[in-house]
């Protein structure tokens, strides 16, 4: 059984990338406040921590999910999708258990909520106990199944809209309001997911460090092959993992259902999946598995939502256009960065031989573009040739150093 390492076994200390992580939150809320026409962070400090906070909460909520699920050494491609079905489960069981009150926008009673409520936290745990089945009796590679269940369940969501919209409303819609008040109090209180997110993270914690479940997901991680002749019962440990991802999804939805005051199966926490992962892995996950801490994970959320919102406070009109390519970007160097020590043992080299030739101008566009579309082709043309530059640069002293050896 492989050996963990000091954060693994509970040390209270960070590691030395999870210091670099709070330095890289720290620098880049501080560029952000410079650049920013409106200096928002300025003048207005607690809505913009109020909106990092929430969108940090609801995230970090399924990427600690995600982040047990990678430690064993599987993936879970299937959150986002996840997310809809709990939302559209909760709606839809208030809707039959209390159709007059759903349609006229009026309470439906603390009962009904706590048994919608459970009941998406019940699909989350099936879907959980499916991807487990999946993968250890049918045999399908974790990719595959979640893959699968990633596009299934959000038709699924939406066949279940419809059709209770269908037999329980005078029409068919692809989305249901909610307007119970204890759905309205936490969207109106940012610091119930907050505080759910930090219950739920040190929880994790304790799972992780402190419990021998814990061991054996790193085990499993590591090494599946070992931890099946150490005598861990493999496919239990997996079915906890891909249980405890599908629910924080789930969980997660029900926040989703009560910051949008409705379920809509259609877009409802669409790609939302590859962030959880991106937090995860800039967190420090390895996703060859066995490798992981939750306050990575915790620091890895941060980071990625304050450079989503320094994006959309930078740009100001269409930053969702650049969302997805900037967090591509952040989880590349990100992992690029982890891998470096590593390459530098193994000899391996960042530009090698023709491929590392050809990837230099490659490099060098993309950068030169993304800068370009965002502030200009000036500002554009230099950022490309910086980067030519750089790049040139690293690799002549990748050569010398290769001579040298």
């Amino acid at each position: 059984m492989p050996q963990l390492d000091a954060s693994s076994r509970g040390s209270f200390l960070l590691k030395p990338s999870e210091w670099a992580l709070v330095l890289a939150i720290v620098a880049a809320v501080a560029l952000t406040a410079v650049i920013d026409a409106n200096h928002s962070y300025a003048f207005r400090p607690l809505e913009s921590l109020r909106d990092i906070a929430r969108n940090t909460a609801l995230l970090g909520i399924f990427a600690l999910g995600a982040t047990v699920v990678i430690i064993a050494g599987g993936i879970d491609l299937s959150a986002g999708s996840m997310i809809a079905l709990s939302g559209t489960v909760c709606a839809t069981t208030m809707l039959a258990l209390s159709p007059q009150a759903m349609l006229g926008f009026k309470p439906v009673g603390p009962a009904v909520v706590a048994v919608a409520m459970a009941a998406s936290l019940l699909a989350g745990f099936l879907v959980g106990t499916l991807h487990t089945w999946l993968i250890t009796a049918i045999r399908l590679p974790p990719f595959i199944a979640t893959l699968a269940t990633l596009v299934g369940l959000r038709s699924l969501a939406r066949a279940l809209c419809e059709s209770s919209t269908a037999a329980l409303t005078p029409t068919k819609s692809a989305l249901i309001n909610v307007a119970d008040p204890v759905f309205k109090t936490i969207r109106d209180n940012v610091w119930i997911p907050v505080a759910v997110f930090g219950v739920l993270a040190f929880i994790t914690w304790l799972i992780l460090t402190r419990t021998v479940l814990g061991r054996h997901l790193h085990a499993l991680g590591g090494n599946e092959q070992a931890a099946r002749l150490a005598g861990i019962r493999t496919d239990n440990v997996k079915w906890f993992a891909y249980c405890f991802g599908a629910m924080t999804a789930a969980l997660a939805g029900l926040f989703y259902v009560a910051n949008e005051s409705v379920a809509a199966p259609v877009n409802q926490g669409r790609g939302h999946e590859l962030n959880a992962i991106a937090a995860a892995v800039v967190g420090g996950c390895s996703l060859t598995g066995g490798v992981g801490t939750v306050p990575g994970t915790v620091l890895g959320t941060i980071f990625l939502r304050v450079v989503i919102d320094a994006v959309s406070k930078i740009i100001k009109t269409g930053a969702d256009v650049y969302e997805g390519l900037i967090v591509g970007i952040v989880v590349v160097i990100a992992v690029t960065f982890s891998q470096l020590g590593q390459m530098g043992r193994q000899g391996r080299r960042l530009l090698p031989g023709p491929l590392g030739l050809c990837a230099i101008p490659t490099l060098a566009l993309l950068c030169g573009g993304i800068v370009a579309m965002t502030t200009g082709p000036r500002t554009g043309l230099a950022a490309g040739l910086a980067a030519l530059v750089l790049l040139a640069l690293v690799r002549a002293w990748e050569n010398r150093a290769a001579r040298a050896a």
